[in-house]
């Protein structure tokens, strides 16, 4: 109890957010509506050996919805935290989930803007982005991911093995949350934003720090992303170099032909062959750090 009343001293920005409460308290089905047409070509992974399904997750002031995949009649499992799109934690976070848990991992994916509104609903992306995404905090963030990790290591996670992995905005906030927790292992960031202005509720990018990050962070970007430049990802290289042991310890590779979104296959940007390069480096990243996995034996 004394930890967490510390983090809430800590967290200024949460102020507010003890009065506002949770405004999401579960998670829709299906895909987000700002998604678009899906594929034909989307990813379906079953349940099959798995515990798989939503939870609540107890927080510095309410319940917060998150999806979790596991492997049935396991425990001390190796903790992925899956960090959302800017769509929320619809069907293909849920997912990719599943996809760690075939692997042998606990994943969890919390609804990370439940405070601020429910991000399936809105049917397109700037409506998204100005009434919901913007007003998310990152500290409000890194706490939630913070007690996601408390509710792992009480339902068969092994706190003291934790990584984390985000898309587009979860990019972003994959390598925030390797400055943040000093107990986590390993990062892994796609397509995430490096550097930007800062706001209030935003005061730092990742750019801003290196000198702090605790984890090492494997960074997979797109060569053709229209909103994050080449620039960008050489500045942050550049700056990872003279950052601290874990920034001297990442990566960052860049897939030339690929457009931002390459891994969500349920989208037109999605390109298997460099999806599968990725999620292949995503692994041998958690190995190289500490976080190996038992898979599921696969049955016919």
């Amino acid at each position: 109890m004394t930890d967490t009343r510390n983090e809430i001293r800590s967290l200024q920005p949460l102020a507010e957010l003890d009065r506002r409460g949770f405004l999401v308290t579960a998670l829709g089905a299906g895909f987000a509506a700002a998604a678009g047409p899906i594929n034909a070509q989307t990813i379906t992974t079953d349940t099959e050996g798995l515990i798989a399904g939503e939870v609540s997750i107890p927080t510095a002031d309410g319940a917060m919805p998150a999806y979790r995949a596991a492997p049935k009649r396991r425990s001390d499992l190796p903790v992925v935290l899956v960090v959302q799109e800017i769509f929320g934690v619809h069907e293909h976070i849920k997912d990719v989930c599943r996809r760690f848990a075939k692997l042998g991992y606990c994943a969890i994916a919390p609804e990370l803007y439940a405070r601020q509104g429910n991000p399936t609903t809105i049917a397109d992306i700037q409506t998204l982005m100005s009434e919901i995404v913007s007003k998310v905090p990152d500290a409000q963030v890194m706490s939630d991911l913070d007690a996601t990790v408390r509710w792992a290591g009480k339902h068969g996670g092994d706190k003291g093995r934790v990584a984390v992995t985000g898309f587009c905005w979860g990019g972003r906030i994959t390598w925030l949350y390797a400055a943040h927790n000093p107990k986590l292992r390993a990062g892994i960031a796609w397509y995430g934003r490096l550097v930007g202005a800062p706001t209030e509720l935003q005061p730092k990018h990742p750019v801003d720090l290196v000198g702090e990050l605790k984890a090492p962070v494997l960074g997979l970007y797109a060569g053709k992303d229209g909103g994050i430049s080449l620039e960008s990802v050489a500045q942050m290289r550049t700056a990872l170099e003279g950052g601290s042991p874990a920034a001297r310890a990442s990566q960052i590779i860049v897939y030339p032909l690929a457009q931002h979104g390459f891994n969500a296959d349920y989208r037109p940007s999605y390109n298997k062959a460099d999806a599968t390069a990725g999620f292949s480096q995503l692994q041998q990243w958690l190995t190289k750090n500490g976080m190996e996995a038992r898979p599921l034996k696969r049955t016919k």
